[in-house]
């Protein structure tokens, strides 16, 4: 890629001690919105920024203060609330594969998008720069209005939606059989997306013009989502590498990695026990949104077992436990990925960025069960790699999942796929090469100053 197209990938920029001492009272607002797949990478960074001397301050969801304030950092409250994670029904609504995305737009965050630009601007006030999530729209009105400088991150490579490297769309998966025909029909495809969303923006058109701010052209949620000054990918380069269409200044640092461990969290001694007891298990997860609604993936998870005759964990969330266990399968609430999935002979899971990080840098091949959102594309993404199946939601049952994990099982060029992209990934150093950006735009601040 020609240096000149502002897109580097995985490269480290070098902040010297004297810069860095410089920039030790910088205050960063690190902001999100979503579940813990969008909420663990950034806490990853705000550690090693936190590390590094600076002050960093949180503004997402009510619900996770708890979990923000342990780890010793401030926050702030920032509509919309996440009541799905408590509303079953609500989060069904959200993960929908047709209509899950408008809903979340549409119902949940274009009548928050007022209360989250007053919240974010509140913080923002006081503060030196922002790293935003993308899900947060209220960032580039913000950094905007206050004329201050600012970063984006894209948790995945669908983000970018790019023609040279075409997402699988949620609503419309058949389209993707056409990107074979070249690039002016994936751009006719994606242009397609544009103008079907468009409307959704409008709540945030009016906004810019209540608040004074320029007007801008096309699609706010897709053709202005990211800052001119730095974009983020925290996604592998194996997921996806840059394109000609990617937003300018964009690097590709690599995943970063938090799942609770740094607080001291563990896995049971039961499920210790149980790991140590036998062959290593299949892993059965849902993730922290779609195990809000689970459907039947549990008990056809079972069937799938037993089908097998293997050994199976079961990371069931706040579902009441299956009654009738046999001996060689166990339900628990919650296990530490990075401390289970190495265990696992195999992982099925939702397709999430979050879980599908995880379960790449253990070197385990994974059967994807996708519900909405980005979660199709990764699946399509990590069966291209070689390491991964795919099974369509509808199409779950115990004796589908077992021929599909049959197919992973019974291959070793799945294992072996596995564990050349989990090496790749161990090497690579996300949270090193993100905070590395963004000192330097700290940096840049502070010369402007």
């Amino acid at each position: 890629m020609d240096n000149s197209s502002g897109l580097r990938s995985s490269s480290l920029v070098y902040v010297s001690d004297a810069d860095r001492e410089a920039l030790r009272v910088s205050r960063i607002v690190i902001t999100t919105i979503g579940s813990l797949g969008d909420l663990h990478p950034m806490i990853a960074i705000a550690l090693e920024l936190h590390q590094r001397g600076h002050d960093v301050v949180f503004a997402t969801h009510q619900v996770y203060q708890s979990k923000i304030e342990a780890l010793g950092f401030e926050f702030h409250s920032m509509r919309p609330d996440l009541t799905a994670m408590n509303d079953p029904q609500e989060m069904a609504r959200m993960m929908d594969l047709k209509t899950g995305q408008e809903y979340m737009v549409r119902q949940w965050i274009n009548p928050n998008l007022r209360a989250m630009y007053t919240d974010l601007l509140n913080v923002a006030s006081c503060a030196d720069f922002i790293f935003s999530g993308e899900g947060v729209i209220a960032s580039p009105l913000v950094a905007e209005k206050l004329a201050m400088r600012w970063a984006s991150s894209a948790m995945v490579p669908m983000s970018f939606f790019s023609a040279y490297d075409p997402p699988v769309l949620a609503p419309f998966p058949n389209l993707a059989k056409l990107y074979k025909l070249g690039l002016p029909v994936s751009q006719g495809i994606l242009n397609f997306a544009k103008l079907v969303s468009n409307s959704w923006a409008d709540p945030i058109r009016q906004l810019r013009r209540e608040l004074g701010l320029s007007s801008i052209k096309g699609n706010p949620l897709i053709d202005h989502k990211f800052s001119p000054y730095l974009v983020v990918a925290l996604f592998s380069s194996v997921l996806g590498q840059p394109q000609p269409d990617w937003a300018e200044n964009t690097v590709v640092a690599g995943f970063t990695f938090y799942d609770g461990t740094q607080g001291e969290a563990e896995i049971t001694p039961e499920l210790k026990q149980f790991l140590d007891a036998g062959e290593p298990p299949m892993v059965f997860t849902l993730g922290s949104a779609a195990v809000l609604d689970p459907g039947n993936f549990y008990q056809e998870s079972i069937q799938a077992a037993k089908q097998l005759n293997r050994r199976a964990v079961l990371l069931i969330g706040k579902n009441t436990p299956p009654k009738n266990l046999a001996k060689d399968i166990l339900a628990v609430s919650y296990a530490p990925y990075s401390q289970i999935f190495p265990h696992a002979c195999a992982i099925v899971h939702q397709g999430g960025i979050g879980t599908t990080a995880q379960a790449l840098r253990a070197g385990r091949p994974t059967l994807v069960m996708p519900y909405s959102h980005d979660q199709p594309d990764n699946a399509a993404r990590v069966k291209h790699l070689g390491t991964s199946r795919t099974i369509l939601r509808k199409q779950y049952s115990g004796s589908q999942a077992a021929k599909e994990l049959s197919k992973l099982l019974n291959n070793s060029s799945y294992v072996i796929k596995a564990a050349e992209v989990a090496g790749i990934i161990k090497k690579e150093n996300g949270v090193c090469v993100a905070c590395d950006q963004i000192e330097k735009q700290l940096k840049e601040v502070a010369v402007l100053r």
